[in-house]
């Protein structure tokens, strides 16, 4: 009885609140048509296209400065470069006697990829009177060109920046593109902009001073621009592997042309990486996690071998393998010296669990790039990246 009674009793109250929010919306309309609001559109226009120049050749540091006060000469330049720079000699040859306004990362590498040392950049360039006639010159490996465009892109709301890449992967990847970045005490890149370069310069000499292992991994960067986009290039590599781990300066120059043309189509084509671009993470979705789950022992090269053969056995597993092609990659790494299997010591269940959590997963998985040719990325329905189960992918790190 007392739910029978009951139950008209709330039907009553809901009545009544029903009516109550229905005169509250009258008298909202009310106000609204007393007090009309009126709208302008601003429209904003879509930005002009640019482009800069790659200028590449052999023993021209010391001769650069004159080079970019040409080329830049309504600029303040202000150079940001690492203290590995200066051990080597590099900075003293580049800028000679001058004296120019500088910021020094200390300590050189990945530590030092943090929004501190960006704002420790912008307030040297204040304390230098520097203002929006801006130039910042990056002088060194992909962390200081990071470092360096990204605090270009937000000093006085952006002034441009050259680089002048000083390593194997700096030199084919990263000084071009526009990517910049430094990390969180949490994830990588998580501070970031696309700010492309006003210019680049290139000067293979520079590489002959790299450390072995440092050089060998880098040239992972170059094999894989060849495998997603130049037969021709893959076959190149090949055929001069000794002259590019003696370091010729004729061959240098040439990969250096091969790498910026494949690099810049690319990026042509999508500069803020909606789709296309992600053909340039050829092998890093697993590298990436097999660089973490390594507590970075692994340098990146060595890392994104190992995803890259990784991507050929999906490949192999999805019937999109060119016979004896992994092979041919798996001698190509192990000419350069490069890991091609799974150190011991990594539990697959961890790599599963960095997997998921790639920037570029969605619902917790992220899709694969592969490539159906050497030189051709696979491309199904408009994507260039395309989804690969996850027990797949287990299985295959199971026996990688």
């Amino acid at each position: 009885m007392n739910l029978s009674i009951a139950f008209p009793v709330q039907i009553g109250y809901a009545l009544e609140r029903l009516s109550d929010v229905a005169g509250l919306l009258c008298f909202m309309e009310s106000r609204f048509c007393e007090y009309p609001m009126n709208e302008i559109e601003v429209k904003i226009p879509s930005a002009v296209a640019g482009s800069y120049r790659i200028c590449i050749g052999n023993r021209i540091l010391d001769s650069l400065w004159d080079r970019i006060e040409a080329d830049f000469s309504q600029s303040n330049k202000f150079v940001v470069t690492d203290e590995n720079l200066i051990s080597a000699g590099h900075l003293e040859a580049f800028l000679g006697q001058r004296d120019i306004p500088s910021f020094v990362i200390t300590p050189a590498g990945e530590t030092s990829k943090n929004i501190d040392t960006v704002v420790s950049i912008i307030e040297a360039m204040e304390k230098a009177y520097l203002g929006r006639d801006s130039l910042i010159v990056a002088l060194g490996g992909g962390t200081v060109g990071d470092i360096a465009g990204f605090a270009a892109s937000i000093f006085k709301r952006g002034v441009p920046v050259v680089h002048i890449p000083t390593t194997t992967v700096a030199q084919a990847d990263s000084s071009i593109g526009g990517k910049t970045g430094v990390d969180s005490s949490i994830s990588k890149n998580a501070f970031g902009a696309f700010w492309h370069p006003a210019a680049v310069y290139i000067d293979v000499a520079i590489l002959t001073t790299l450390d072995d292992r440092q050089y060998r991994a880098g040239l992972v960067e170059s094999v894989k621009h060849a495998l997603i986009a130049d037969r021709q290039y893959f076959d190149f590599i090949e055929s001069n592997i000794e002259a590019i781990l003696k370091r010729k300066a004729d061959v240098l120059e040439q990969m250096a042309d091969y790498n910026c043309k494949i690099k810049a189509s690319v990026v042509e084509a999508d500069p803020t990486e909606k789709n296309q671009r992600r053909m340039l993470n050829y092998g890093h979705t697993v590298g990436h996690a097999v660089e973490a789950a390594s507590g970075f022992e692994l340098l990146h090269g060595e890392a994104v071998a190992i995803g890259i053969i990784a991507a050929g056995m999906m490949e192999n597993k999805m019937d999109l393998g060119e016979t004896g092609r992994l092979d041919r990659i798996r001698k190509i790494f192990e000419k350069i010296g490069v890991p091609i299997t799974l150190p011991p010591n990594l539990a697959e269940d961890k790599l599963i669990d960095l997997i998921k959590r790639d920037k570029k997963a969605v619902n917790k998985w992220p899709r694969f790039v592969l490539i159906s040719e050497i030189g051709k990325v696979y491309c199904k329905d408009g994507q260039w990246a395309v989804e690969v189960e996850q027990d797949v992918v287990e299985k295959i790190l199971g026996k990688l």
